[in-house]
């Protein structure tokens, strides 16, 4: 469930508070609107047996009044508000202890960089739980390597653009483990719809142990090598990264715990074995438009570089 009405944030909690008020306010106002154009219908309705016309009145400075100054006194509730909530939520500096991960939005995936911990993942954040014995929010630094995106996991916080040649900052703190999902909140082109996130929340034991295993290099598997010497032979080098091999492309994401990650293609499809051999051999078939070129290999080719892809975890 990706839903504003289930927060399990400290940002997003603030932003369900303020959207039950707006909600609150509105309902009323539907509801006196409402009840008094109801009134009016009955009250005023035309009689067969009354054909002269009601009584006009032309101006009323206390109704005039009222419904210039009572409108004034509900949009002033709602900047105080609104004010309020995003100077709490923008002005929060981070402690010494939060995780700090930028951000990079790509057409159409996400980048995750931990400088702290020295790991690059992608599509998948993972970001430890937030509890009152040991607070520890993530602080995010959002920036575009080509147009402009939106950051929006519902459940940890508001969305935020990431825009080309700017950097946008955002933060979350999660205080219950599981797997929310965000989506990019603005058009980004033709695959904007499969442009999906992961927020992975674990205790703390649990994202360490995470991070320690991404912080090793890639898994070597002798009974692969054919699949590791192909992958390093093919212009798959020039876009992906695998730890502790000569593959270091930027381009796309980095391949080194390519199967740690639940989905393939930013949450297109789930990440198992069979899904994997349909995006080596022809992602254009599973994600049309995305930059990832179908390789023309054999089915042979194809077979040893997913048995290689397969052992990196």
């Amino acid at each position: 469930m990706s839903s504003i009405f289930a927060p399990v944030s400290t940002p997003a909690a603030s932003i369900h508070e303020l959207s039950l008020l707006v909600i609150g306010i509105c309902a009323a106002i539907f509801t006196v609107v409402g009840g008094l154009l109801a009134y009016t219908i009955v009250r005023f309705r035309r009689r067969d047996a009354d054909p002269h016309e009601p009584p006009q009145v032309y101006g009323s400075y206390p109704i005039e009044l009222a419904w210039t100054v009572v409108p004034l006194m509900i949009v002033f509730v709602l900047i105080l508000a609104t004010t309020r909530t995003i100077g709490q939520l923008q002005k929060t500096t981070a402690p010494p202890h939060a995780l700090q991960v930028t951000v990079v939005g790509h057409q159409w995936w996400w980048e995750f960089r931990y400088p702290s911990l020295g790991i690059t993942t992608a599509n998948e954040l993972h970001v430890p739980v937030s509890t009152s014995t040991n607070p520890r929010p993530t602080f995010l630094t959002l920036e575009s390597d080509d147009v402009v995106h939106s950051f929006w996991v519902p459940r940890l916080a508001g969305k935020t653009d990431v825009i080309p040649n700017w950097v946008n900052h955002m933060w979350i703190e999660p205080w219950e483990t599981g797997t929310y999902l965000g989506q990019c909140a603005e058009f980004c082109g033709v695959q904007h719809a499969h442009m999906l996130i992961r927020v992975v929340v674990q205790s703390a034991a649990d994202f360490d142990r995470w991070a320690a295993a991404q912080e090793q290099p890639a898994a070597v598997d002798p009974r692969v090598e054919a699949g590791r010497r192909l992958f390093l032979s093919t212009a798959c080098v020039n876009c992906h990264t695998i730890d502790g091999t000569p593959a270091q492309g930027t381009f796309g994401p980095d391949l080194t715990h390519l199967m740690s990650r639940h989905t393939l293609g930013a949450g297109t499809v789930t990440n198992t074995a069979a899904n994997l051999y349909q995006w080596v051999r022809d992602p254009q078939q599973i994600k049309p438009g995305c930059r990832m070129p179908a390789m023309q290999l054999s089915d042979d080719e194809v077979n040893e570089i997913v048995a290689y892809l397969l052992t990196l975890k």
